[in-house]
């Protein structure tokens, strides 16, 4: 058994280093730079973590889906469909790069995959990876608005015009990805990044984080300051119980935005630095500590596309009892709809309040003289 797990370590560590390079024909390379190429030190840990992360993650954010797209025609609202877009978009990232682009391609069938199709597959890990990202774009948006502008909120959040810029999204995030066809990868090549490679990994990288970590660094801060702000106002009395309502409410979805945005940026800082290193200071391919920084460092990207379940159930309650009910099967109702049927009830009230007052007058108002030789 232990000669049997010897072969298989080396067989798998072979197949995710010496594989050929899709930009650079095998038969170019020679028996210097095939010695000096950088070794895999974590072996067959990285397929092994990949296999458990997708097992894990691809479950768990259908049943995330589910539960939001519930919540969605529950409540109708346009955070569960930002939220929805977000989660579908993370499990395209985990078929796409995961299940294709690491243990299809690379672990398996890397040597027989014409490069053609190496870099169409290359071109959709990339559209996937940016919508996952800018699915969050919307989302940190609307939060934005709904509390520094919450008339215009109204008007303008709703589940319709949601859809259609996450649509919008979509389409920008596939067209995105088309110039990534060329993307050279980093584990392959053995020659230093040129003016092609130059341009593709600083477009990544703004597309993929500095852009997006820069909107929500802006928003985020400007929602926690009106948080403070409106912490600091001094509350009128007839108006005690709505605000203490509402900013308690507002307090859970901002949780979870802020949670959201801050585990992205932890995650992907390690593979955007490792990036900029490769191209400016030493080569994945020439140094094994920087093949080995890239490889933990894609592990940590990757684990971004399977942990938003994890905080959408510690900060949100209907969302665990969406989950709660998916996995029980009750198909029913979420919640019973109190809250719409106290809505209505009060606006009745008002309406018939104002009829009857209405009324009233005209009973106490003497007509005119006209007006009696009218109704006479």
């Amino acid at each position: 058994m232990d000669g049997d797990l010897q072969r298989f370590v080396r067989r798998n560590s072979d197949a995710m280093i010496d594989w050929p390079n899709g930009t650079v024909p095998s038969q170019w390379e020679d028996e210097s730079s095939a010695q000096e190429r950088s070794e895999c030190v974590l072996a067959y840990i990285p397929v092994v973590y990949y296999s458990t992360l997708l097992c894990v993650g691809v479950p768990v954010n259908i049943l995330t889906l589910v539960a939001l797209y519930r919540l969605s025609v529950r409540t109708q609202k346009a955070l569960y469909v930002y939220l929805l877009a977000l989660t579908g978009s993370d499990i395209l990232s985990q078929l796409f790069i995961i299940f294709v682009g690491f243990l299809l391609e690379t672990a398996m069938f890397h040597r027989d995959v014409p490069v053609l199709l190496l870099r169409s597959v290359s071109m959709m890990e990339f559209s996937a990876n940016h919508a996952s990202i800018w699915a969050t774009v919307p989302l940190t948006v609307d939060r934005y608005v709904a509390l520094c502008h919450p008339l215009l909120h109204r008007q303008i959040s709703y589940p319709a015009r949601a859809r259609r810029i996450i649509a919008v999204v979509l389409i920008l995030a596939l067209v995105s990805g088309v110039p990534f066809f060329w993307w050279s990868d980093m584990w392959r090549v053995n020659r230093a990044p040129n003016n092609l490679d130059t341009a593709l990994i600083w477009t990544h990288v703004t597309i993929i984080y500095f852009l997006p970590c820069c909107i929500f660094l802006v928003l985020n801060s400007l929602i926690i300051l009106r948080l403070r702000k409106r912490q600091r106002q001094p509350m009128c009395q007839d108006e005690s119980r709505q605000q203490l309502a509402v900013p308690g409410k507002l307090g859970k979805t901002t949780a979870m935005l802020l949670a959201v945005t801050s585990v992205f940026a932890v995650l992907w800082a390690p593979r955007t630095a490792v990036v900029l290193y490769h191209l400016y200071v030493y080569s994945v391919h020439n140094d094994w500590r920087v093949h080995l920084a890239y490889d933990l460092a894609n592990m940590l990207a990757m684990l971004n596309t399977a942990v938003n379940f994890f905080l959408y159930c510690f900060v949100s309650k209907p969302f665990r009892a969406a989950v709660r009910d998916v996995l029980l099967f009750r198909w029913g109702p979420l919640h019973p709809r109190h809250p719409l049927h106290h809505q209505r009830t009060a606006a009745n009230a008002s309406t018939s309040s104002v009829f009857s007052s209405k009324r009233s007058q005209r009973e106490v108002t003497p007509l005119s003289p006209k007006r009696v030789d009218i109704k006479m």
